[in-house]
């Protein structure tokens, strides 16, 4: 059960607090660096980027696309891009993807011998957002005064460990990570990004079906756990704790030996 006590939200004060935390932070660790963030056409990364632009100014605010092959979604990132007025370079993922696979399957161990990796679906759909934080961080390297990557998961997301690690889940700082999906597409609508971006049905563009097909449960019913620890299922009650438990390890700082 979720008993802990959560903030009360207001989109226009968060918003304030949120662009204030993200100017803070760049003063502290990047006072000349960009702000590099994956642009999905999804909401997250649509309203991270635009509090970015809102807290640095769109010069120092670069989208990277990386589309896996032929991606539809694309052109929401490019949309969204162009709404900012931020610059934007695009990385096709599709090849090293392919590449990546075919090295797996080809693995050999010290002896000579094959070595299998079984290419699982879950293997093949979370390769690709690791390769894509590889992409971010080298991008954040080799532009002008460095850059910092913009985590883009929101609590919703990180909650039931809806991200891959060191994936997506990756990045320099979060700062959506504090807000649920709700709260995020209010902080969308106040910040004036288009309907279509910021209410887009969430969807990991990975394996063809949305976020809510994937865990079995919407958005809204998930947000309400979050703020109230009340839920009308016991079934979907049930599964989000387990989804919950399973993936703390995503959220927690890497164990080390004490000394």
């Amino acid at each position: 059960m979720n008993t802990q006590k959560y903030p009360a939200f207001a989109a226009g004060h968060d918003l304030e607090k949120i662009v204030g935390f993200l100017k803070d932070w760049f003063a502290q660790n990047g006072p000349a660096a960009k702000a590099v963030v994956g642009l999905s056409g999804g909401k997250d990364s649509t309203v991270a980027a635009a509090l970015c632009v809102q807290a640095l100014g769109k010069e120092r605010v670069v989208g990277v696309l990386m589309p896996n092959g032929v991606q539809a979604e694309i052109a929401d990132a490019q949309a969204a891009a162009r709404h900012l007025g931020i610059a934007y370079r695009t990385v096709n993922i599709g090849k090293p993807y392919q590449e990546m696979l075919q090295a797996l399957t080809n693995a050999t161990g010290d002896d000579g011998q094959d070595f299998a990796v079984n290419l699982t679906p879950a293997l093949q759909q979370n390769l690709a957002p690791r390769l894509r934080m590889a992409v971010l961080y080298a991008a954040a390297q080799g532009i002008a005064e460095g850059g910092r990557v913009i985590n883009t998961c929101n609590r919703s997301e990180d909650y039931v460990g809806y991200s891959t690690k060191y994936g997506d889940s990756a990045g320099d700082v979060a700062p959506l990570a504090a807000y649920t999906v709700d709260e995020v597409i209010a902080i969308g609508d106040a910040l004036g990004l288009p309907h279509e971006l910021v209410h887009k049905t969430p969807a990991d563009g990975l394996c063809g079906k949305s976020d809510e097909d994937n865990l079995g449960f919407t958005y809204a019913v998930l947000d309400r756990y979050i703020k109230t620890g009340h839920c009308d299922d016991e079934a979907v009650q049930s599964r989000i704790e387990h989804l919950h438990r399973c993936n703390l390890h995503k959220l927690r700082p890497l164990p080390m030996v004490e000394r």
